[in-house]
């Protein structure tokens, strides 16, 4: 494999959510795990998601997607990081509406005049073999989390990633560190989960804060709004279309009725860009 040494990258953020590109379309090189470590260092280019863009399978979308969180780990869905990468192909490209494939499906987004960068997630899968969850539960939408019952019930969803949503009375109030990392590797999630923690501030804004997998705490994630606007739907607190405020800033989320897909509108900011070094990848293998 060739080494990613040379390589341009840049650095954006999705509400605080950082995020790296790379843009491997026409090169030999590729990421490991180890790589992706080596360059989250603190010191190096700390980032929460690593998005690789490698040349298309398709002939209507413009690059496959690889995500990687910063502990090496690989993740299907990534909403900010989708968001950023669509506003980096809107620069170098000129389009404003493209197609990129991912482990999850094909993401389509559309760069608004104003800069906002609206994303179609798809639908949310619901059952309990799909989010998944490690034996059968009668409603996703309140499950009781062993060791944890005095959280109250969660709801369960997957936006390509499993999600955990409870919705507690002051979200502000919660230690997200502290919860966050016992129950993503909580053994009714086989494959760790996304912990998010919800309060209502109307029935069409929710407060937020999140615990990713793979990455900790996290000023904002895409596919955890997605999943709290969905599961406000499905526990009676709110509508269709919700705001919903992270640490980073405010997601638009509406899950429509008429396909269930789940459509996410935020905005993107650029940090720098710059080469990748041998330096950055000391000790990676």
């Amino acid at each position: 494999m060739a080494s990613l040494a040379h390589r341009p990258f840049v650095k954006m953020n999705g509400l605080g959510n950082e995020i790296l590109i790379l843009d491997l379309r026409g090169s030999p090189a590729d990421i490991t795990p180890d790589a992706a470590r080596a360059l989250a260092r603190p010191d190096v280019l700390p980032f929460d998601q690593a998005m690789v863009l490698y040349a298309p399978r398709r002939a209507d979308t413009c690059a496959f997607v690889r995500i990687l969180n910063n502990d090496g780990s690989e993740s299907a869905a990534c909403g900010n990081g989708t968001r950023c990468i669509a506003t980096y192909e809107a620069e170098t490209s000129g389009n404003s509406h493209m197609l990129f494939e991912s482990p999850a499906g094909l993401l389509d987004c559309t760069v608004q005049p104003d800069g906002l960068v609206s994303v179609d997630m798809g639908a949310p899968r619901l059952e309990w073999r799909d989010i998944p969850l490690s034996h059968p539960v009668a409603e996703t939408n309140a499950v009781i989390v062993p060791g944890f019952e005095q959280l109250g019930p969660a709801a369960m969803a997957s936006m390509g990633n499993p999600h955990a949503t409870f919705f507690v009375p002051d979200a502000n109030a919660v230690d997200v560190d502290r919860l966050g990392a016992a129950l993503e590797v909580h053994e009714l999630f086989p494959e760790k989960a996304n912990i998010s923690f919800a309060s209502l501030i109307a029935p069409d804004h929710i407060l937020l804060h999140v615990w990713e997998r793979g990455a900790g705490r996290t000023r904002a994630c895409g596919t955890a709004a997605c999943a709290a606007g969905v599961n406000g739907v499905r526990t009676g607190r709110t509508g269709r279309r919700v705001t919903v405020t992270l640490p980073g800033g405010d997601l638009q989320i509406h899950w429509r009725e008429s396909d269930s897909h789940v459509e996410m509108t935020g905005a993107t900011e650029f940090e720098f860009a710059g080469k990748i070094t041998s330096e950055m990848l000391n000790g990676a293998k």
